[in-house]
């Protein structure tokens, strides 16, 4: 018997490049996909992931964070909304907003975020940038299970790209961005099809062809 489709919410606060990868690999019309996105989610009404997600028939809905006086109450909101779309798992795709410890815990690992840099290394902001000023040789992305601390949790997969000697905060981003798009679809499937898990605060992958969590092209990358 088929697996039921996972139904997924996706916030967003911009552009949502990352959501147009996963619209591509799972929205509507994709045939055979794991997953159904139900909801689309913005803090902000202009961000433009919106419209990726009105042109792919995919509902959205916009919680605007500067009409709550606190965060606790704008989390609540969002998460009122996620329920009521029936979503099982939220997925943080470029949504820049610090979640309150509630909201983390009601989503206990059913919550997955990307972020550019290989965790734990460059936590927070300018991670290229900071990368760079470093002097690593590599850099890349991280998808993970959210937890309190800033982009901290159990890590489901990463990619690594090569850093080049003539490479800007902006070339290595480009670069990066490309690997998250190729990441983070791939590692969506794998929840989807009950193939992660987390054992104490790590995460285990069961499929034999990405059972390290790593997609890795520092050659043609």
């Amino acid at each position: 018997m088929p697996r039921a489709q996972l139904k997924i919410a996706i916030l967003i606060s911009g552009r949502g490049s990352n959501l147009q990868a996963l619209i591509d690999q799972f929205g509507p019309g994709v045939a055979a996909s794991p997953i159904e996105i139900v909801l689309v989610l913005s803090n902000r009404p202009d961000a433009f992931g919106l419209t990726r997600a009105v042109r792919a028939g995919i509902p959205t809905q916009v919680i605007d964070h500067k009409n709550f006086a606190e965060r606790a109450s704008f989390d609540a909101a969002m998460d009122q909304a996620i329920r009521a779309a029936g979503a099982e798992l939220v997925v943080l795709a470029g949504f820049l907003r610090l979640l309150s410890d509630g909201f983390i815990a009601g989503w206990q690992d059913r919550l997955v975020n990307i972020h550019p840099a290989l965790l734990p290394a460059f936590k927070g902001l300018d991670t290229h940038a900071r990368a760079l000023a470093a002097g690593v040789r590599f850099h890349g992305c991280t998808v993970h299970f959210v937890r309190p601390e800033m982009d901290s949790g159990p890590i489901i997969a990463q990619a690594a790209v090569p850093v080049r000697p003539d490479d800007t905060a902006e070339s290595l981003g480009r670069r990066v961005l490309a690997a998250e798009h190729r990441l983070f679809p791939q590692t969506l499937r794998l929840i989807a099809e009950g193939k992660v898990s987390v054992v104490d605060e790590r995460a285990v992958i069961r499929d034999t062809a990405f059972a390290g969590g790593v997609l890795c092209n520092p050659i043609g990358s």
